[in-house]
């Protein structure tokens, strides 16, 4: 078995790549190794143009705890006058470039969240495209109980998602949200059975990988820069991406497969 695959499952089913965190008896806590390699999961879906969906779900009970503290790159030291770890560094070279890589792959990301999805591990999902939950599942701000902060572009999400004050509530008091709540404030998109949760996951990246990709990934950029636009320059950018979109393979094939009633065979990426 490659290192790859001892911290990150990968599978290919059609056009779905399915990457599971596999760290189960430590509830998928992230280390430097375990993030590294996610990273690199990621590349690699992003380079290959076969895939057109990724599902990210955790192997076990959970999904991620979060940053394992035991981890050498963050436990700190026990040793009188030892100075404590740099964390900044950690966010710089791991969870920095893993939030980007997230939010700017070429293909529509679904979290299938199996279980506890706490600090870091809470992030990430959130961070995906389309976020799907075992009625099981929760998710927990925990950084305020470690005396840290959101990372992982946690203080960028919670407020676009929850508004501002619910998001203060969430990661000041860091209490156990259960799946259902989270959906209920328009944190994640739905809630199933547990037995349910990856045949789900699954169907519906079966169902995204057979759309228009490229106009997916368009549809998500486009909506996180209009949180930051007024009304009239997000109508002028809608424009610009619809012109993009025109040209594109994948509109002259949708319109012509609706005008002649058959199923478009989308391509784009």
């Amino acid at each position: 078995m490659s290192e790859m695959s001892s911290l990150i499952q990968i599978e290919q089913h059609g056009a779905v790549r399915l990457l599971r965190l596999n760290r189960p008896e430590a509830l998928n806590a992230f280390t430097t190794g375990l993030l590294a390699q996610l990273r690199q999961a990621l590349d690699a879906a992003a380079d290959d143009r076969e895939v057109r969906c990724v599902v990210l779900t955790g192997a076990g009970r959970g999904f991620s705890a979060g940053q394992d503290l035991g981890d050498p790159h963050v436990a700190p030291s026990r040793e009188p006058g030892t100075p404590p770890k740099d964390i900044g560094h950690l966010l710089d070279h791991f969870y920095i470039p893993l939030a980007r890589r997230v939010r700017s792959m070429p293909v529509p990301v679904v979290a299938a969240v199996n279980g506890v999805a706490a600090g870091a591990g809470a992030s990430l999902a959130l961070g995906c495209d389309l976020v799907l939950a075992a009625e099981s599942a929760s998710f927990i701000q925990a950084f305020s109980k470690i005396g840290l902060i959101p990372d992982c572009g946690g203080t960028w999400l919670l407020p676009r998602l929850v508004g501002r004050a619910k998001a203060l509530e969430l990661a000041l008091l860091g209490d156990k949200l259960k799946a259902a709540e989270a959906q209920a404030l328009g944190l994640i998109s739905r809630v199933l059975p547990d037995a349910e949760l990856m045949d789900a996951a699954m169907a519906t990246a079966q169902k995204l990988a057979s759309m228009p990709t490229r106009a997916l990934v368009a549809t998500r950029n486009a909506m996180d820069e209009a949180l930051k636009l007024d009304f009239d320059t997000a109508l002028q950018r809608e424009a610009v991406l619809q012109s993009q979109m025109g040209f594109a393979y994948d509109y002259l094939e949708g319109a012509a497969a609706f005008l002649d009633k058959r199923k478009p065979a989308f391509k784009d990426r």
